[in-house]
């Protein structure tokens, strides 16, 4: 399987991660969730090359992830905004966060996420949609769905 071919998978992992599977794109998309909107900002905080900041933000643009508004005329800039298709990512950044924090921050991690309505700092969990209840590893299994490649019996 080639890179550039991911987004022709069956796979939604594939696919996923060909609009967001790279360093760059991630540690943008992180900056998007902490309220970094700015061209400038991004590049200032990435440390990134302005013509490899510009690709990754024209691409989630393209892909329908962030949406371009401008803020200023002359000359014309733009912040960079999450769409709601970026916004639907935001469980994916918490279970990278989480898996950060468990395994790779000897004990001190550098951000704690807290309930606004509760007030209470938390840890994000999988929860099944349909009654709630957690779904941990081992307590989920998969099965083919409408778009899985079927080969039929002899």
């Amino acid at each position: 399987m080639r890179w550039q071919d991911l987004e022709q998978e069956r796979c939604s992992v594939a696919r996923t991660l060909s609009v967001i599977g790279d360093r760059w794109t991630i540690l943008i998309l992180r900056d998007c969730f902490l309220g970094i909107s700015r061209f400038d900002d991004f590049e200032r905080r990435l440390g990134m090359s302005r013509r490899m900041l510009s690709a990754r933000l024209q691409k989630l643009v393209d892909k329908g992830v962030l949406r371009k508004k401008p803020y200023q005329q002359h000359p014309r800039r733009y912040d960079y905004l999450l769409t709601a298709k970026g916004i639907d990512l935001r469980p994916v950044m918490l279970a990278m966060l989480a898996w950060g924090d468990r395994y790779l921050s000897d004990g001190a991690p550098p951000m704690l996420l807290r309930h606004d309505d509760c007030g209470a700092q938390f840890t994000p969990v999988v929860h099944c949609s349909a009654c709630g209840a957690p779904a941990p590893p081992g307590r989920v299994s998969v099965e083919p769905g409408p778009a899985a490649e079927v080969t039929a019996l002899p």
